[in-house]
């Protein structure tokens, strides 16, 4: 499909260009010199569709369905790994925000329920762990993902996080029309940035892909060490640019994302641990959900 390049849709068209360098400098409150924002990502997939990860490549390569061994990989960190997040998180007093796709608040409500007790906030993950590309209705499948977070919560999510950070040229729109204030799907920059809409702007958060345990470790197949060093390493050079009296100074916002079937495995849930305490050892660093980054950026004034 040709896309002219004067489209108001286009994503370089929603998200005009800033460089670094030329963005004002913003502060943290209380000093602090990083937001870091943990994302854990809580997905439904359909036995009678192709799973969306693979773990076991299928015989001969050809996809079988029902796809028992990789739908039931997920479904362990459903019924095990999700447990094992909650308890780290819980006992470090720290409160993720939680990506969720609206049918997990009817196929797992123990997990929904028990998020929304802990005081995790609810970042909408579409309806189902299927591509944007492929729902033929996004206003309704927005709706029906919002109605479903509100009926758990009490609340409409103020963020959205698309399946895989799928999005077609439209879904800026349909997800602003909604009332969705912030995106986690345009990982372009340090720090937040606003995302054109008919109607107004979206403010995109730093999510990440490289911060991500399913590029880093399922599909790159790193040891789990590295998840732990790429993250430190990443937030110390935030940090110091952050302080430092240089063109890139300011606050910085750090995302990292999880799933439970991937990081909340026996022989991996303890980088998670190691992670958390590191970054609660700092005294540079403020752990934030997305709402809250959300509000401290618009209190900024800036409107890169």
């Amino acid at each position: 499909m040709d896309i002219a390049f004067d489209d108001p849709r286009r994503p370089e068209n929603r998200l005009a260009y800033r460089a670094a360098i030329d963005r004002p400098r913003i502060t943290l409150p209380g000093g602090k010199n990083v937001a870091v924002w943990p994302v854990v990502n809580v997905e439904h997939w359909l036995i009678d569709h192709p799973m969306p990860r693979q773990i076991l490549v299928p015989p001969t390569a050809a996809s079988l369905l029902p796809d028992i061994p990789n739908w039931a990989w997920h479904e362990y960190g459903m019924r095990v790994g999700f447990w094992r997040f909650l308890e780290a998180f819980e006992s470090r007093g720290i409160r993720p925000t939680l990506s969720i796709n609206g049918s997990v608040c009817t196929a797992y409500p123990r997990i929904a329920e028990a998020a929304h007790a802990a005081g995790w906030e609810f970042m909408a993950h579409g309806f189902h762990q299927v591509p944007t590309h492929r729902v033929e209705d996004q206003p309704g499948m927005i709706a029906r993902t919002v109605a479903a977070i509100t009926a758990v919560t009490g609340r409409p999510p103020r963020g959205w996080l698309g399946p895989g950070l799928t999005e077609t040229l439209d879904t800026p729109d349909h997800l602003h029309a909604a009332g969705l204030e912030y995106v986690g799907d345009f990982v372009v920059d340090d720090r937040p940035c606003r995302v054109a809409t008919r109607t107004g702007p979206l403010v995109a958060l730093p999510y990440s892909v490289e911060l991500n345990d399913i590029p880093l470790l399922a599909i790159q197949h790193h040891r789990a060490d590295e998840f732990v060093e790429r993250a430190l390493a990443n937030l110390d050079r935030l940090a110091a640019e952050a302080a430092g009296p240089g063109p890139l100074g300011g606050a910085k916002v750090m995302g990292f994302a999880i799933h439970p079937y991937i990081t909340g495995v026996p022989h991996r849930i303890g980088l998670l641990e190691r992670l958390l305490d590191a970054i609660l050892a700092r005294r540079d660093v403020a752990v934030m959900q997305g709402g809250e980054i959300l509000d401290w950026y618009r209190a900024t004034g800036d409107e890169s």
